[in-house]
């Protein structure tokens, strides 16, 4: 286990999953339920998500070095295009569908969670940080340090979503975070082509 990739990998998805829908929906379901209920469900739907990263990258690292190195370059540069050509979040439009889809929803544990970890795990599936926890996990052949660098992050995120609520991403705005977390993205793409081609 490493602190270095650890820390590496904490700071890169933490800045990534801030201006990310799953905070604003993390953001809505606190509003609505019990804050604690919320961080389970999200939490929980995290962890799960980071496993499959994880897993994923692990099975490409059995690619030859070149080729592997290639693929996690690709797709840092396209982590890297989505966040700064893709659509950007948008709260008030995922807080009005979370209200639908909450309506009629009891405040119990077993409710909440359920749809706190449904909202988080569908929201996720296929994200920039789920690819970048699979290229990390490929990159540094360390999964468990990369896992727990990167669910420390996701569960920060969702953490400071409910706790903080729009009071943060009002310092910073959103773009200044996808901007900067392009960058970093750029800055591993780089990385790895040069390691391919040597």
């Amino acid at each position: 286990m490493s602190l270095v990739t650890i820390a590496v990998v904490f700071g890169v998805i933490f800045v990534a999953e801030l201006p990310d829908k799953s905070m604003f929906a993390s953001l809505a379901l606190s509003t609505r339920f019990r804050k604690s209920y919320v961080w389970a469900g999200a939490a929980a739907a995290f962890l799960v998500h980071v496993i499959i990263a994880v897993t994923a990258g692990h099975f490409m690292t059995l690619l030859p070095h070149a080729l592997l190195e290639t693929i996690v370059g690709v797709l840092f540069l396209l982590g890297a295009a989505l966040l700064l050509f893709g659509k950007d979040e948008d709260e008030s439009e995922e807080r009005k569908k979370l209200e639908r889809e909450m309506r009629g929803t009891r405040d119990s544990f077993p409710k909440v969670f359920a749809t706190s970890f449904v909202v988080i795990f569908l929201g996720e599936w296929g994200d920039i940080t789920q690819i970048a926890t699979a290229n990390y996990a490929a990159k540094y052949h360390d999964p468990l340090s990369v896992g727990i660098g990167a669910t420390l992050a996701l569960w920060s995120v969702a953490a400071a979503g409910i706790l903080l609520g729009g009071k943060l991403l009002d310092r910073v705005p959103a773009r200044t975070l996808q901007r900067t977390t392009a960058g970093i993205l750029i800055l591993f793409a780089t990385f790895s082509f040069t390691a391919a081609f040597k």
